[in-house]
């Protein structure tokens, strides 16, 4: 069975050390528990969905290495769009042939020189 995943996109740096995203993800989690609800968002630094063929495109739109807010609720990441203003979104279906793991992390390549 396959899921649609949505998602904000950008720098890692912007996403986890320019935004108050942690504060965000922190408060939303608090709402899921209060209500009982399961987690339907993930913060993934240097996702793998990017090396997929099919996300060339979006690969080369974002500064690496990048992170991104993967979500099941797309409400949620227009709000995240909204919020946060400097991002791709987008949206995929995993599992699949070349996404198999619809919320992996890659290695980043950085050069620190």
């Amino acid at each position: 069975m396959t899921t649609t995943y949505h998602y904000v996109l950008a720098s890692r740096h912007f996403l986890m050390e320019e935004e108050p995203l942690e504060e965000v993800l922190r408060e939303r989690q608090r709402d899921y528990e209060a209500k009982g609800k399961a987690i339907d968002f993930w913060l993934v630094p240097e996702p793998a969905f990017l090396e997929a063929p099919e996300m060339a495109v979006v690969r080369t739109q974002c500064p690496r290495p990048a992170a991104a807010v993967i979500s099941t609720n797309p409400q949620f990441i227009t709000f995240l769009k909204l919020r946060l203003e400097f991002v791709l979104t987008g949206s995929f279906t995993a599992p699949s042939a070349t996404l198999p793991d619809p919320l992996a992390s890659g290695q980043a390549q950085v050069s620190n020189g």
